[in-house]
């Protein structure tokens, strides 16, 4: 946890905040928040500088953390008995029901210092199982004294409905492009910038965690790929293991530039001027694709591929289903 990141909220957070610091203000704190958005805008961070907040002894004038007191130091140090965060033990995976039972037992206890809250983080909340998120339910239902609960999510919708209607929302809605890109450049994202964030669909954390790990050359590096296995070049069932084995990509990364190139190669073949298209870089090959492909055949691979990303938090053989796509668009080229 940064000292320094977290005595600041993001640029476009301040909306976010704004809503955050009225509960603050007018001393009602929800029960329950459910902060929702995509990934690369800051969710975590916004909860925590809110958590450091509420568990401040001596906040300043704006309500942010004073940034000295034992509650702060004690946040930073990561050794707040009264902050505790439930995630699954390995990314992907379900958060199970004994980790909710853990925290039924922690929250029937009183916070350990008097006035002050007791924070929980749960992210991503929709890791939640049937099993679990029942049980979680009834922190909801019968909440204990002076706790808020913090769910983050990327995908609200695979929460239950019981879940969902029991917190009040925080909205991390996608930073307006020029504020995003300014901010960018402050980082010391450099001429790439636009096009990374184009690749993280806007997110500007996102795009600078691309910049870091050079995605921009790692994106090449598949999408030639992704052209030989069109010109029968390589041997398509050897790059579906080496992808799906999420060596160097997750998978969902993957799937997602693809579906990119696709939509692409959509727009160059109606030549929408309009619509930018996300991958300028890419442009003469998606073209080239464009003027040869049956574009019917085109959108039913879109949507395989859709379909495909869609799935990948199943137990559906990930292997298997990139064969499947990688041996549909060979024959796609093929006719």
């Amino acid at each position: 946890m940064d000292k320094l990141m977290l005595a600041r909220i993001y640029p476009w957070q301040q909306d976010n905040w704004r809503q955050l610091h009225g509960y603050i203000e007018q001393r009602r704190i929800p029960q329950a928040l459910l902060f929702s958005g995509a990934a690369g805008q800051g969710k975590r961070h916004l909860a925590e500088y809110y958590a450091r907040t509420l568990l401040c002894h001596a906040p300043l004038a704006d309500a942010s953390a004073c940034g000295h007191c034992v509650g702060c130091k004690l946040f930073d140090a990561q050794t707040h008995p009264d902050f505790l965060v439930i995630e699954p033990d390995e990314a992907g995976k379900a958060i199970g029901i004994d980790k909710i039972r853990q925290l039924i037992v922690k929250l029937a206890l009183k916070p350990q210092y008097d006035d002050a809250y007791r924070i929980v983080i749960i992210q991503p909340a929709d890791a939640l199982n049937t099993a679990s998120a029942n049980a979680f339910l009834k922190c909801l239902e019968e909440p204990t004294e002076r706790t808020c609960l913090l769910l983050i999510s990327e995908q609200p919708s695979r929460l239950p409905a019981t879940i969902r209607s029991r917190c009040q929302k925080i909205d991390c809605a996608t930073p307006a492009r020029d504020l995003a890109m300014t901010w960018l450049q402050q980082q010391g994202v450099g001429e790439q910038a636009e096009l990374l964030l184009n690749l993280a669909q806007g997110s500007p954390l996102l795009a600078k965690q691309y910049a870091e790990q050079n995605m921009v050359q790692l994106r090449q590096q598949y999408f030639e790929a992704w052209l030989h296995v069109a010109q029968g070049k390589e041997n398509l069932l050897a790059i579906a293991e080496q992808w799906q084995k999420q060596e160097k990509i997750d998978l969902a990364v993957v799937l997602l530039w693809m579906a990119g190139w696709v939509a692409d190669i959509v727009r160059c073949a109606y030549r929408v001027e309009l619509v930018p298209i996300v991958n300028p870089d890419l442009k003469n090959a998606l073209q080239a694709l464009a003027e040869r492909l049956d574009l019917k055949r085109l959108y039913l691979f879109y949507d395989n591929v859709l379909a495909a990303k869609s799935q990948l938090n199943t137990q559906l053989n990930k292997q298997l289903m990139v064969e499947q796509l990688l041996i549909s668009w060979s024959q796609l080229n093929r006719q």
